[in-house]
């Protein structure tokens, strides 16, 4: 098997309760695993069996292989996921990450409304992100699989909008799953690390 289901970097019980190890039961072991199990299904006895992750995504892209694409995107777009999260996370950023939101939204409060909004408004399932796209800091949504760096950008955070994502935790309630992301889960250390990756 080409692809692995990468390990989560904590216990499926180290977020509650913001996210509950049930929500990790489902949405990594049989959400993600799907994901990686498809994914080599399509890509077995093909030159993509052989490639890195990151260039099966460019390359299913430009290639119009949708079932490839949403498949390898959805691998890599839940592991960011996963390490964007820690025990005791979210809150005020801190670091380098902390004068850049300020520069780019005016303020931490500004910064948190318009990523709420931008989960909350994705019609459907998709996905909530903050970029760095020339140099500057952005919020944007994409929907179903699709990711930063198709678009050229670099993602720094995200959440998963899917319903999978908060349905057992929080039911219809999207947005006070959003507002728990920010203040209880982001590990602002994984976005500071991206950040410098980015420069």
């Amino acid at each position: 098997m080409a692809f692995e289901l990468p390990p989560l970097p904590y216990d499926k019980s180290a977020l509650e309760p913001h996210m509950s190890a049930q929500t990790l039961e489902f949405h990594y072991g049989k959400h993600h695993q799907t994901y990686v199990t498809n994914l080599n299904n399509l890509t077995k006895d093909t030159p993509m069996a052989d490639m890195g992750l990151e260039e099966v995504i460019m390359k299913a892209w430009a290639d119009k292989n949708t079932g490839v694409f949403n498949n390898a995107a959805q691998v890599w777009n839940h592991t960011f996921f996963w390490h964007g999260m820690k025990a005791g996370g979210g809150g005020a950023p801190t670091g380098a990450i902390k004068e850049k939101i300020d520069e780019a939204f005016g303020s931490f409060d500004k910064f948190k409304e318009d990523f709420k909004a931008a989960g909350a408004t994705q019609f459907g399932s998709g996905w909530a992100w903050l970029v760095v796209e020339n140099g500057a800091l952005k919020i944007t949504k994409t929907p179903n699989a699709e990711l930063p760096m198709v678009n050229g950008q670099t993602a720094l955070l995200t959440c998963d909008v899917w319903e999978h994502a908060y349905y057992l935790d929080f039911q219809n309630r999207r947005p006070d799953f959003l507002t728990s992301f920010l203040d209880n889960l982001v590990n602002w250390d994984f976005v500071n690390e991206n950040l410098a990756k980015a420069a």
